[in-house]
């Protein structure tokens, strides 16, 4: 995370610096970042009345829906707009947040915006965000530091409660937190150690070393009773519940999943049983992404970073078109 792009809040933890304009350096050649008065990334400032004829999208997600290595109208969020006639899409897409902070951001927001419909870009790594309560960071100095989060502890009685807000603002050094607290801080999967290793040796041994050890990247889904599904699923129904509009969920697949590297049919289930219709509603890009050729699909990604290309974007803003043009229809009568 660019700390340089960001300021404290004490609900979400940080968002945007309100007014933002920067362009910020990346191995696709670096990328422009506009920000509105809101601490959005989005194109549009916020206005509570819709324009006539418009059919307007709350869109939430984290770094692959706020564009991380690409300029804002490459977005697949602002695609969309140019596929579809009368489209708005206010885009929250916040880097390095959670679905809890995204359904936190929609608890602030929505009341005050008119709108037709709430997509979730869901990660679907996600589920392993909403499960911490830290994030790591280094300082520019490369010193290691962790920020906290809010996140939601699910009980018994199946109660979701929500912790760490205000959200701390002071970083911590990574070694001060007790031993019970270290494991919830989000070090981007399982065995950091080996990751690190597999990703020196260069990404065509990671490719590799993958489909060789059949990775699954996302154990959590790997049934209904495990906790990090139960707290996600948790904290998608309470959304859903509290949303005055119909809400569809996208979840977004790692490039694991798009590239064959790994079985998408534990997420999938789980997403399936948590299809609502009309309350909540599910679009799976993932089989409109693998009908393309391999060649282009490895060009959904960057070399190194993971984020989606422009090309990602594009095949991504095709596949949510689909489910979003009926809507924009019916609701033109």
């Amino acid at each position: 995370m660019n700390r340089q792009l960001f300021q404290y809040d004490p609900a979400i933890g940080y968002r945007f610096i309100p007014g933002l304009r920067a362009r910020v350096q990346h191995e696709g050649g670096g990328y422009l970042v506009r920000v509105n008065q809101a601490g959005f990334r989005c194109e549009h400032e916020l206005s509570s009345a819709k324009r006539p004829g418009c059919f307007r999208v709350l869109l939430f997600g984290d770094s692959y829906t706020a564009g991380d290595g690409v300029s804002n109208p490459q977005r697949y969020g602002d695609l969309l707009e140019q596929r579809i006639p009368g489209l708005e899409v206010l885009n929250f897409g916040l880097p390095g947040t959670g679905t809890d902070q995204h359904y936190l951001i929609h608890r602030e927001v929505a009341p005050k915006l008119e709108h037709d419909l709430v997509v979730i870009g869901l990660l679907v790594e996600n589920i392993r965000r909403v499960a911490a309560r830290f994030r790591p960071y280094a300082t520019r100095g490369g010193r290691p530091l962790i920020l906290a989060k809010p996140y939601f502890s699910l009980g018994a009685d199946g109660e979701l409660t929500l912790q760490h807000v205000p959200v701390p603002k002071r970083p911590l050094p990574d070694d001060v937190l007790p031993p019970d607290e270290r494991d919830r801080v989000d070090r981007g999967g399982r065995l950091p150690w080996l990751r690190a290793l597999v990703n020196r040796a260069g990404p065509r041994a990671k490719e590799w070393a993958q489909r060789l050890s059949r990775y699954q990247p996302l154990p959590g889904y790997d049934s209904p009773q495990e906790p990090a599904w139960q707290l996600l699923r948790a904290i998608l129904e309470r959304w859903a519940s509290e949303a005055k509009r119909p809400i569809l969920i996208c979840p977004i697949p790692l490039y694991q999943y798009v590239e064959g590297s790994a079985s998408p049919q534990a997420y999938q289930a789980r997403f399936a049983e948590l299809s609502a219709p009309p309350r909540i509603a599910i679009h799976d890009p993932l089989p409109d992404l693998r009908r393309h050729p391999a060649e282009a699909r490895r060009g959904f990604r960057f070399r190194i970073d993971p984020h989606p290309t422009p090309a990602g974007h594009r095949a991504l803003a095709e596949s949510l078109a689909t489910a979003l043009r009926p809507r924009v229809a019916a609701a033109r009568g």
